[in-house]
């Protein structure tokens, strides 16, 4: 059975420049249909932004297209190739079980992905059965919309549809396929396939897409492709820095997981931490901790460094000297990013303007955190509110001390201290997607088909900067320490 196309006016306007690029960078595939698909969640803000039609997509047809049973107008299905390295192993990968059905124009021009993840095998699938599983896409819809909502780049989640079969691991589980919306698909691993197993002319028609599709001010650029370069990792030292200020594990930052775009993709075993502790990892698989809280940006920088080296070969004719050029922006990126983080550490102090001291004042806090195991939003969120008495051992010498040399701080600035505490709620949530409550609600909505538990949570979750008090309920600490928590790849 093949999918068929559906011409009902629901407001999709595709078009598919990636099947521009040369065929080495994808297959075109139809998606696998479903025997009975039926819709669990529906992003109806979303799809207003890209202009759909909410009651046309609601109905049985517009499930046919979150399903793969059939196709929207002008769609041109395909899965694109791509390599990574994995936990630092170089591996050739590919949309496995990920469907790209085109590019919508939204109403704005802005163009974006439209996939469905879990559609079925591909020619890149490697023995697997193309299939997701119905709580891992419930939790990258949920994680990914509460990351938009925390104002952090990603990709973001339009439908969630059952299909009405079983896919098996290591016991039966409902299967599901979560239509992703992206600004692209583009990864550091996508170079990396280009450059080591295509040739030059292949990298170079990669490049220019991607520079055309996300950074097409650097058209003029002399040397565009260094421009490139030093772009991705700009985004990218904004996007770790952002991680890190809210707490976001990602939880497996390979290769093929780092967008060129700079958005935030695949919400596999990620998770936010409670306790602060650098050290803390919640992945299954990653034994070593090689993506740990702490070590994000590191990866990043390393991650970036096999882009640099993709590009090479386009950086300039002389191979020492694009080894050079592009080491030149790499020891850059760690810069960057201490100054993005920096700046966002001031935020959730209420400093608007820099001193030298800053960072020493921003690291005492953080070391008495780590050594009284304090939550790290509800700390920032008790300074936010002048709630400092809810804080674990507030009584501590440590604190107190603290605390006069941050009041004393805030002093030396002209802005008040109302102007201070605005600042602070925007910068610090006053709630997160915690694990315990993201864990309640795929619970309720697999095991029970309870989906209100969810839909309660992605309410609460639409507005972390609200402090309302409705959002109360939300910031309590589950009654053991998130510490064993562990999430799975959910493949």
């Amino acid at each position: 059975m093949r999918a068929e196309r559906i011409s009902i006016e629901m407001g999709w306007n595709f078009d598919n420049s990636y099947v521009q690029l040369p065929k080495v960078f994808y297959t075109k595939q139809a998606p696998t249909p479903v025997e009975e698909p039926s819709l669990v969640f529906f992003n109806g803000p979303l799809a207003k932004v890209l202009g759909l039609e909410t009651q046309e997509l609601i109905n049985e047809e517009g499930t046919a297209i979150f399903a793969g049973n059939q196709l929207p107008e002008g769609a041109i299905p395909l899965a694109q190739a791509y390599a990574g390295h994995q936990f630092g192993n170089f591996t050739m990968l590919g949309d496995g079980r990920a469907v790209l059905l085109g590019e919508q124009i939204t109403p704005k021009g802005e163009r974006v992905d439209i996939q469905l993840k879990g559609a079925g095998r591909t020619p890149y699938s490697r023995g697997g059965d193309g299939r997701a599983a119905l709580g891992p896409m419930l939790r990258e819809y949920l994680i990914s919309e509460a990351m938009h909502a925390l104002e952090i780049p990603t990709t973001r989640s339009l439908a969630v549809v059952f299909t009405g079969e079983p896919v098996y691991r290591e016991t039966p589980l409902p299967g599901a396929i979560l239509t992703r919306v992206a600004a692209s698909h583009l990864r550091v691993g996508t170079f990396e396939y280009a450059a080591r197993l295509q040739g030059e002319e292949e990298l170079r028609a990669l490049a220019d897409y991607a520079i055309e599709r996300h950074y097409p001010e650097l058209l003029k650029e002399e040397q565009p492709y260094l421009s490139l370069l030093r772009a991705v990792i700009e985004r990218q030292s904004q996007l770790i820095a952002k991680w890190q200020l809210v707490g976001f594990i990602h939880g497996v930052m390979n290769t093929d997981n780092m967008t060129i775009s700079g958005e935030t993709i695949d919400y596999g075993p990620c998770a936010f931490m409670d306790t602060y502790d650098p050290a803390t990892v919640f992945s299954s698989i990653d034994q070593q901790g090689r993506y740990a809280y702490g070590n994000q940006p590191y990866m990043a920088g390393w991650n970036l460094a096999r882009f640099a080296e993709s590009l090479l070969p386009l950086l300039h004719e002389n191979h020492e000297t694009a080894l050079e050029l592009a080491q030149q922006e790499i020891s850059l990126f760690s810069e960057r990013y201490q100054q993005h983080w920096l700046q966002g550490m001031r935020a959730k102090l209420g400093l608007f303007n820099e001193e030298q001291e800053d960072a020493q004042l921003i690291e005492q806090l953080l070391k008495w955190m780590e050594e009284h195991q304090a939550d790290f939003t509800n700390t920032f969120r008790a300074l936010t509110l002048n709630q400092t008495d809810k804080l674990s051992n507030c009584k501590s010498p440590e604190l107190e001390k603290w605390l006069e040399q941050w009041q004393v701080r805030r002093t030396r600035q002209p802005e008040s201290e109302a102007d201070s505490q605005v600042l602070m709620k925007r910068s610090n949530p006053s709630i997160i997607p915690r694990n315990h409550l993201v864990e309640e609600a795929l619970e309720a909505a697999v095991e029970d088909g309870d989906l209100q538990v969810m839909e309660k949570l992605l309410q609460v979750l639409a507005d972390p900067y609200a402090y309302t008090p409705e959002q109360e309920n939300y910031t309590t600490l589950p009654e053991s320490p998130d510490t064993p928590y562990q999430t799975f790849c959910g493949t």
